[in-house]
Protein backbone atom coordinates (compact mmCIF):
# COMPACT_ATOMS: atom_id res chain seq x y z
CA UNK A 1 0.00 0.00 0.00
CA UNK A 2 1.51 3.56 -0.71
CA UNK A 3 2.29 5.73 2.12
CA UNK A 4 0.24 9.07 2.09
CA UNK A 5 2.17 11.99 0.51
CA UNK A 6 1.92 13.90 4.12
CA UNK A 7 2.89 11.19 6.05
CA UNK A 8 6.28 10.59 3.63
CA UNK A 9 6.44 14.28 4.05
CA UNK A 10 6.44 13.69 7.89
CA UNK A 11 8.84 11.19 7.50
CA UNK A 12 11.41 13.27 5.15
CA UNK A 13 11.21 16.06 8.16
CA UNK A 14 11.39 13.68 11.21
CA UNK A 15 14.65 11.88 9.45
CA UNK A 16 16.38 14.90 8.46
CA UNK A 17 16.43 16.45 11.84
CA UNK A 18 18.63 13.48 13.14
CA UNK A 19 21.39 14.80 10.20
CA UNK A 20 21.82 17.96 11.54
CA UNK A 21 25.05 18.54 13.66
CA UNK A 22 25.10 17.49 16.91
CA UNK A 23 24.76 21.29 18.91
CA UNK A 24 21.42 21.87 17.10
CA UNK A 25 20.54 18.44 17.63
CA UNK A 26 21.30 18.97 21.64
CA UNK A 27 18.96 22.37 21.25
CA UNK A 28 16.31 20.10 19.63
CA UNK A 29 16.49 17.67 21.78
CA UNK A 30 16.58 19.94 25.04
CA UNK A 31 19.39 19.65 27.86
CA UNK A 32 20.23 15.67 28.27
CA UNK A 33 18.50 13.24 30.34
CA UNK A 34 20.62 11.48 33.26
CA UNK A 35 18.60 8.77 35.09
CA UNK A 36 19.58 5.77 37.75
CA UNK A 37 22.72 6.74 36.57
CA UNK A 38 22.63 6.39 32.84
CA UNK A 39 22.83 8.92 29.89
CA UNK A 40 19.79 9.14 27.51
CA UNK A 41 20.88 8.47 23.74
CA UNK A 42 20.83 11.74 21.89
CA UNK A 43 18.96 10.28 18.88
CA UNK A 44 16.45 8.71 21.75
CA UNK A 45 16.23 12.18 23.32
CA UNK A 46 15.31 13.86 20.15
CA UNK A 47 12.99 11.19 19.02
CA UNK A 48 11.29 11.87 22.13
CA UNK A 49 11.47 15.56 21.82
CA UNK A 50 9.49 15.65 17.95
CA UNK A 51 6.72 12.99 19.42
CA UNK A 52 5.99 15.19 21.82
CA UNK A 53 5.71 18.24 19.35
CA UNK A 54 3.87 16.16 17.42
CA UNK A 55 1.57 14.89 20.16
CA UNK A 56 2.08 11.24 19.21
CA UNK A 57 1.28 8.71 21.63
CA UNK A 58 1.63 4.72 21.20
CA UNK A 59 -1.91 4.85 22.55
CA UNK A 60 -4.66 7.51 22.34
CA UNK A 61 -8.25 7.37 22.15
CA UNK A 62 -9.74 3.39 21.42
CA UNK A 63 -8.31 -0.12 20.61
CA UNK A 64 -9.23 1.07 16.87
CA UNK A 65 -7.64 4.24 17.01
CA UNK A 66 -4.40 3.47 18.42
CA UNK A 67 -3.68 0.51 16.12
CA UNK A 68 -4.53 2.89 13.18
CA UNK A 69 -1.99 5.41 14.59
CA UNK A 70 0.83 2.81 14.51
CA UNK A 71 -0.19 2.32 10.96
CA UNK A 72 0.46 5.47 9.89
CA UNK A 73 3.30 6.34 12.87
CA UNK A 74 5.67 3.82 11.92
CA UNK A 75 6.38 5.10 8.82
CA UNK A 76 7.98 7.67 10.34
CA UNK A 77 10.58 6.10 11.89
CA UNK A 78 10.94 2.31 10.29
CA UNK A 79 12.72 3.88 7.75
CA UNK A 80 12.88 2.85 3.79
CA UNK A 81 12.35 -1.24 3.07
CA UNK A 82 15.81 -3.20 3.90
CA UNK A 83 16.83 -5.20 0.85
CA UNK A 84 18.03 -7.29 -0.65
CA UNK A 85 15.29 -9.81 1.17
CA UNK A 86 12.28 -11.95 -0.25
CA UNK A 87 9.02 -12.27 1.65
CA UNK A 88 6.57 -15.01 0.92
CA UNK A 89 3.02 -14.64 2.45
CA UNK A 90 2.05 -18.19 4.77
CA UNK A 91 -1.12 -19.30 6.60
CA UNK A 92 -0.18 -20.96 9.67
CA UNK A 93 -2.62 -23.82 11.23
CA UNK A 94 -3.83 -24.04 14.51
CA UNK A 95 -7.00 -25.32 16.04
CA UNK A 96 -8.30 -22.27 16.10
CA UNK A 97 -7.99 -21.55 12.47
CA UNK A 98 -5.17 -20.02 10.18
CA UNK A 99 -2.50 -17.47 11.23
CA UNK A 100 -1.32 -15.26 8.31
CA UNK A 101 2.25 -15.40 9.06
CA UNK A 102 5.18 -13.70 6.53
CA UNK A 103 8.44 -15.30 5.51
CA UNK A 104 11.38 -13.16 5.28
CA UNK A 105 14.38 -14.49 3.60
CA UNK A 106 17.89 -12.81 2.68
CA UNK A 107 18.70 -12.96 -0.81
CA UNK A 108 21.11 -15.96 -1.42
CA UNK A 109 20.85 -17.56 2.05
CA UNK A 110 20.84 -21.15 1.66
CA UNK A 111 18.41 -23.85 2.02
CA UNK A 112 18.52 -25.19 5.72
CA UNK A 113 19.80 -21.85 7.10
CA UNK A 114 19.09 -21.06 10.57
CA UNK A 115 15.28 -19.86 11.25
CA UNK A 116 13.55 -17.48 13.85
CA UNK A 117 9.73 -17.66 14.64
CA UNK A 118 9.10 -14.07 15.38
CA UNK A 119 6.34 -12.36 17.45
CA UNK A 120 5.64 -8.59 17.42
CA UNK A 121 5.28 -6.17 19.91
CA UNK A 122 2.82 -3.96 20.91
CA UNK A 123 1.21 -5.36 24.40
CA UNK A 124 -1.15 -7.96 22.94
CA UNK A 125 -3.13 -5.17 21.73
CA UNK A 126 -2.02 -3.20 18.77
CA UNK A 127 0.87 -3.88 16.57
CA UNK A 128 0.92 -6.64 13.06
CA UNK A 129 3.21 -8.01 11.21
CA UNK A 130 3.57 -5.10 9.13
CA UNK A 131 4.34 -2.68 12.20
CA UNK A 132 7.73 -4.44 12.80
CA UNK A 133 8.49 -5.47 8.92
CA UNK A 134 11.83 -3.28 8.84
CA UNK A 135 12.84 -4.83 12.10
CA UNK A 136 12.41 -8.19 10.79
CA UNK A 137 13.68 -7.46 7.59
CA UNK A 138 16.83 -6.00 9.23
CA UNK A 139 17.23 -9.21 11.79
CA UNK A 140 16.81 -11.70 8.44
CA UNK A 141 19.79 -9.82 6.45
CA UNK A 142 22.22 -9.01 9.12
CA UNK A 143 21.92 -12.22 10.90
CA UNK A 144 21.50 -14.26 8.26
CA UNK A 145 18.08 -16.27 9.27
CA UNK A 146 15.45 -16.87 7.70
CA UNK A 147 12.30 -15.46 9.97
CA UNK A 148 8.86 -16.73 9.80
CA UNK A 149 7.08 -13.30 11.69
CA UNK A 150 3.57 -14.50 12.97
CA UNK A 151 0.47 -12.58 12.74
CA UNK A 152 -1.26 -14.01 16.47
CA UNK A 153 -4.54 -13.09 17.28
CA UNK A 154 -4.82 -9.60 19.39
CA UNK A 155 -6.82 -8.65 22.54
CA UNK A 156 -9.70 -7.70 23.10
CA UNK A 157 -11.11 -9.90 20.65
CA UNK A 158 -9.23 -13.08 22.00
CA UNK A 159 -7.19 -12.05 25.26
CA UNK A 160 -4.65 -14.11 26.73
CA UNK A 161 -4.16 -16.86 26.74
CA UNK A 162 -4.78 -16.91 22.62
CA UNK A 163 -1.55 -15.19 22.07
CA UNK A 164 0.36 -17.25 24.03
CA UNK A 165 -1.76 -20.69 22.34
CA UNK A 166 -0.83 -19.09 18.95
CA UNK A 167 2.30 -18.85 19.78
CA UNK A 168 3.47 -21.81 20.54
CA UNK A 169 1.15 -23.47 17.31
CA UNK A 170 3.46 -21.84 15.35
CA UNK A 171 6.86 -22.75 16.37
CA UNK A 172 5.43 -26.07 16.35
CA UNK A 173 4.19 -25.48 12.83
CA UNK A 174 7.48 -24.19 11.57
CA UNK A 175 9.58 -27.52 13.27
CA UNK A 176 6.85 -29.69 11.35
CA UNK A 177 7.46 -27.87 8.32
CA UNK A 178 11.19 -26.94 8.59
CA UNK A 179 11.46 -28.76 4.62
CA UNK A 180 9.13 -26.30 3.21
CA UNK A 181 10.37 -23.40 5.25
CA UNK A 182 13.78 -23.44 3.81
CA UNK A 183 15.16 -23.89 7.49
CA UNK A 184 17.44 -26.26 9.80
CA UNK A 185 15.12 -28.37 12.00
CA UNK A 186 17.63 -28.39 14.50
CA UNK A 187 17.94 -24.52 14.46
CA UNK A 188 14.75 -23.02 15.08
CA UNK A 189 15.14 -19.87 17.45
CA UNK A 190 11.49 -17.86 18.76
CA UNK A 191 12.01 -14.70 19.26
CA UNK A 192 10.33 -11.14 19.69
CA UNK A 193 9.83 -7.88 21.18
CA UNK A 194 7.86 -6.87 24.28
CA UNK A 195 4.78 -8.51 24.13
CA UNK A 196 6.07 -10.41 21.48
CA UNK A 197 9.38 -11.41 24.04
CA UNK A 198 6.87 -12.42 26.62
CA UNK A 199 5.25 -15.10 24.04
CA UNK A 200 9.01 -16.36 23.03
CA UNK A 201 9.56 -16.87 26.32
CA UNK A 202 6.41 -18.51 27.02
CA UNK A 203 6.65 -20.51 23.84
CA UNK A 204 9.88 -22.10 25.13
CA UNK A 205 9.07 -23.38 28.37
CA UNK A 206 5.87 -24.61 27.12
CA UNK A 207 7.63 -26.48 24.28
CA UNK A 208 9.85 -28.19 26.78
CA UNK A 209 7.58 -28.33 29.28
CA UNK A 210 5.52 -30.80 26.72
CA UNK A 211 8.62 -32.70 25.91
CA UNK A 212 8.91 -32.25 22.01
CA UNK A 213 11.11 -30.20 20.04
CA UNK A 214 12.24 -27.22 22.02
CA UNK A 215 13.63 -24.32 20.31
CA UNK A 216 17.27 -24.03 19.38
CA UNK A 217 17.56 -20.37 20.48
CA UNK A 218 15.53 -17.26 22.56
CA UNK A 219 16.05 -13.98 21.06
CA UNK A 220 14.15 -11.95 24.30
CA UNK A 221 13.81 -8.02 23.48
CA UNK A 222 12.76 -6.11 26.26
CA UNK A 223 10.49 -8.71 27.51
CA UNK A 224 7.29 -8.57 29.95
CA UNK A 225 8.19 -11.31 31.88
CA UNK A 226 5.98 -10.74 35.52
CA UNK A 227 2.19 -9.41 35.64
CA UNK A 228 2.38 -10.35 38.99
CA UNK A 229 4.84 -7.79 40.64
CA UNK A 230 5.70 -3.84 40.35
CA UNK A 231 9.18 -3.53 39.73
CA UNK A 232 11.86 -0.35 40.64
CA UNK A 233 11.80 0.39 36.85
CA UNK A 234 8.44 1.05 36.41
CA UNK A 235 8.47 3.86 38.68
CA UNK A 236 11.61 5.42 37.94
CA UNK A 237 10.58 5.38 33.85
CA UNK A 238 6.94 5.88 34.80
CA UNK A 239 6.38 8.80 32.29
CA UNK A 240 7.43 10.55 29.18
CA UNK A 241 10.12 7.45 27.57
CA UNK A 242 7.62 6.22 25.03
CA UNK A 243 6.07 3.66 26.86
CA UNK A 244 4.50 4.81 30.19
CA UNK A 245 3.14 3.07 33.28
CA UNK A 246 -1.03 4.65 31.64
CA UNK A 247 -0.18 2.44 28.24
CA UNK A 248 1.13 -0.59 30.73
CA UNK A 249 -1.82 -0.80 32.30
CA UNK A 250 -3.94 0.09 29.02
CA UNK A 251 -2.56 -3.08 27.91
CA UNK A 252 -3.29 -5.22 30.72
CA UNK A 253 -6.74 -4.16 30.78
CA UNK A 254 -7.17 -5.46 27.55
CA UNK A 255 -5.15 -8.81 27.23
CA UNK A 256 -5.92 -10.53 31.01
CA UNK A 257 -9.19 -11.27 31.60
CA UNK A 258 -10.21 -10.35 35.26
CA UNK A 259 -9.97 -12.95 37.48
CA UNK A 260 -7.14 -14.18 35.67
CA UNK A 261 -4.18 -15.66 37.91
CA UNK A 262 -1.14 -13.15 37.13
CA UNK A 263 1.04 -16.22 38.13
CA UNK A 264 0.08 -18.58 35.51
CA UNK A 265 3.39 -18.63 33.77
CA UNK A 266 1.56 -18.43 30.34
CA UNK A 267 1.39 -15.31 31.24
CA UNK A 268 4.51 -14.18 33.74
CA UNK A 269 7.23 -16.68 32.30
CA UNK A 270 9.25 -15.23 35.34
CA UNK A 271 6.56 -17.14 38.01
CA UNK A 272 7.52 -20.77 36.10
CA UNK A 273 8.84 -23.17 38.98
CA UNK A 274 11.45 -24.15 37.39
CA UNK A 275 13.70 -23.06 34.61
CA UNK A 276 16.40 -25.66 33.89
CA UNK A 277 16.70 -27.22 30.31
CA UNK A 278 15.42 -23.99 28.18
CA UNK A 279 17.20 -23.24 25.12
CA UNK A 280 19.86 -20.54 25.46
CA UNK A 281 19.02 -17.46 25.59
CA UNK A 282 19.87 -13.40 24.72
CA UNK A 283 17.74 -11.23 26.74
CA UNK A 284 18.16 -7.52 25.54
CA UNK A 285 16.79 -4.60 27.70
CA UNK A 286 16.80 -0.88 27.59
CA UNK A 287 18.21 1.17 30.04
CA UNK A 288 14.97 4.18 30.18
CA UNK A 289 12.35 1.38 29.34
CA UNK A 290 9.55 0.51 32.65
CA UNK A 291 10.29 -3.54 31.79
CA UNK A 292 14.00 -3.31 32.02
CA UNK A 293 13.87 -5.06 35.42
CA UNK A 294 11.63 -7.45 34.84
CA UNK A 295 13.85 -8.64 31.94
CA UNK A 296 16.65 -8.49 33.55
CA UNK A 297 15.59 -10.80 36.62
CA UNK A 298 14.58 -13.18 33.84
CA UNK A 299 17.87 -13.67 32.68
CA UNK A 300 19.19 -13.78 36.08
CA UNK A 301 16.61 -16.22 37.14
CA UNK A 302 17.32 -18.30 33.65
CA UNK A 303 21.23 -18.37 34.74
CA UNK A 304 20.54 -19.70 38.40
CA UNK A 305 18.66 -22.47 36.51
CA UNK A 306 22.02 -23.39 34.67
CA UNK A 307 20.43 -21.95 31.32
CA UNK A 308 22.78 -20.47 28.84
CA UNK A 309 21.99 -17.02 28.71
CA UNK A 310 23.49 -13.26 27.85
CA UNK A 311 22.16 -9.95 28.95
CA UNK A 312 22.73 -6.90 27.08
CA UNK A 313 21.10 -3.62 28.94
CA UNK A 314 21.73 -0.78 25.84
CA UNK A 315 21.75 1.47 29.18
CA UNK A 316 21.20 4.78 26.82
CA UNK A 317 17.71 3.20 24.82
CA UNK A 318 14.15 3.66 25.59
CA UNK A 319 11.62 0.80 24.85
CA UNK A 320 10.83 0.01 21.59
CA UNK A 321 13.95 1.08 20.09
CA UNK A 322 14.11 -2.09 17.36
CA UNK A 323 11.41 -0.40 15.40
CA UNK A 324 13.21 3.43 15.13
CA UNK A 325 16.14 2.16 12.63
CA UNK A 326 14.78 5.20 9.92
CA UNK A 327 16.26 7.85 12.08
CA UNK A 328 19.76 8.69 13.61
CA UNK A 329 22.48 5.68 14.20
CA UNK A 330 22.14 4.74 17.59
CA UNK A 331 18.97 2.09 17.53
CA UNK A 332 20.85 0.82 14.35
CA UNK A 333 23.29 0.51 16.04
CA UNK A 334 21.67 -1.46 19.20
CA UNK A 335 19.55 -3.72 16.44
CA UNK A 336 23.20 -4.82 14.91
CA UNK A 337 24.39 -6.00 17.65
CA UNK A 338 21.34 -7.95 18.32
CA UNK A 339 21.39 -9.16 14.89
CA UNK A 340 24.87 -10.13 15.45
CA UNK A 341 24.26 -12.36 18.71
CA UNK A 342 21.55 -14.00 17.21
CA UNK A 343 23.67 -15.15 14.37
CA UNK A 344 26.16 -16.42 16.53
CA UNK A 345 24.22 -18.11 19.23
CA UNK A 346 22.48 -20.28 16.32
CA UNK A 347 25.74 -20.73 14.87
CA UNK A 348 26.77 -22.74 17.90
CA UNK A 349 23.83 -25.41 17.14
CA UNK A 350 25.54 -25.99 13.98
Amino acid sequence: MAIPLPVRIQAAASQLAFWLPTPLRRLAAGRPVRLDGQDLALDAQLLLRLQKVAKAELVRGSVEQSRALLDVGRHLVSGKPIEPVSVREIAVPTPDGDLPATLYTPVGLPEKSPLLVFFHGGGWVIGTRASHDNAVRFLAKHAGVRVLSIEYRLAPEFPFPAAAEDALAAFEYAVAKAGDLGADPARIAVGGDSAGGNLAAVTAQQAVKRGGPAPAFQLLIYPATDFARRYRSQELFAEDLFLTDVHMKWFEGHYVPEGTDLTDPRLSPLRADDLSGLPPALVVTAGFDPLRDEGEAYAEKLREAGVEVALRRHDDLIHGFINFTGVGTRFREALAETAGALRQGLSKRD
